[in-house]
C-alpha cells in the first residue's frame, strides 16, 4: 500500500499542505497590502512610508523562503506522486507569482521616492493619473486571484483571465495619453519614462494575478491553460462550471 494511502498519514500530509496553503494565502494578502500602500505613498508623496515599503518587502521574501522550504520538506517526507505532487508544484508556482509581485510593487515605492526626494520639480496629478486608474484595475484582478486560489473557484479564475485582455489595452492607452504630454513639451520626456516603467510593473502584476488563475484552473481540473486562448480556455472551463 502506497504510504500516502495510511490514515493517520493521509491526515498528518494534509496538515502540511495546509500550513503551505497559509503561507500562500499570507503571502498574497500582503502582496496586495504591499501594492496598495506603495500607489498611496505616490498620492501621498510619504517618501517615509514609501521606504518602509521596500523594506516591508522582505517579510515577502521571507515567506516565499519559508514556503518553498515546507514543500521541499513534504516532497522529502512523503514523497508524493500523481495528483498530490502535481498539486504541490503547482502551489510552488503561485507562490512564485505572489513573490514576482512583491518585486514590483517595490518599483512603485522607488518611484515615489526618485520623485519626492531629488530636489527637482515632481509630475503632476494629471500625468500621474493613469498610475492611479491601472492601480485600481491590477488590485481588482489580484483580489479576485487571491479568491480564486482561496476558495478554487473556477468561475472567478476564469473572470480574471479574461480581465488580462482588458489590462493590455488599458495600458496601450495609457502610452497613447501620456505620449501626448511629450509632445506639449519636450521636458515632461524623463517624467513619463518612469511613470511607463510604472505602469509596466502594474502590468506584471496583473499578469501574475491572471498566472494565478490559471494555477488555479489546473488545480481544480488538471488542464493546463498557460498557453491557450481566451476562447479555448473559456471553452474547457464553462463545460466544467
Amino acid at each position: 500500500m502506497n504510504e500516502m494511502t495510511g490514515g493517520h498519514t493521509v491526515k498528518a500530509y494534509n496538515e502540511e499542505l495546509n500550513k503551505i496553503n497559509q503561507l500562500v494565502i499570507e503571502l498574497g494578502k500582503r502582496g496586495l497590502d504591499q501594492l496598495r500602500r506603495a500607489v498611496q505613498t505616490l498620492k501621498d508623496e510619504d517618501t517615509k512610508q514609501a521606504g518602509l515599503v521596500i523594506d516591508r518587502d522582505r517579510e515577502l521574501n521571507n515567506i516565499d523562503v519559508k514556503a518553498d522550504e515546507e514543500i521541499i520538506r513534504l516532497i522529502a517526507k512523503r514523497q508524493p506522486v500523481a495528483r498530490d505532487l502535481r498539486d504541490i508544484l503547482t502551489v510552488q508556482k503561485v507562490i512564485i507569482d505572489l513573490e514576482r509581485v512583491g518585486d514590483e510593487v517595490r518599483k512603485i515605492a522607488n518611484l515615489t521616492i526618485h520623485f519626492y526626494d531629488n530636489g527637482k520639480a515632481p509630475p503632476s496629478n494629471e500625468i500621474l493619473h493613469d498610475i492611479y486608474e491601472m492601480a485600481e484595475f491590477v488590485d481588482e484582478m489580484l483580489s479576485m486571484s487571491l479568491q480564486a486560489y482561496t476558495e478554487l473557484d473556477l468561475t472567478v479564475a476564469l473572470n480574471v483571465i479574461k480581465l488580462d485582455e482588458r489590462l493590455y489595452k488599458e495600458f496601450r492607452s495609457a502610452l497613447r495619453r501620456l505620449s501626448t504630454f511629450i509632445m506639449e513639451d519636450s521636458r515632461n520626456v524623463g517624467q513619463v519614462v518612469d511613470i511607463v516603467l510604472a505602469l509596466r510593473a502594474l502590468e506584471r502584476i496583473g499578469g501574475h494575478g491572471k498566472n494565478i488563475g490559471g494555477h488555479v484552473i489546473f488545480l481544480v481540473t488538471g488542464k493546463d491553460v498557460r498557453h491557450e486562448d481566451l476562447k479555448m480556455i473559456n471553452a474547457k472551463v464553462a463545460s466544467l462550471i
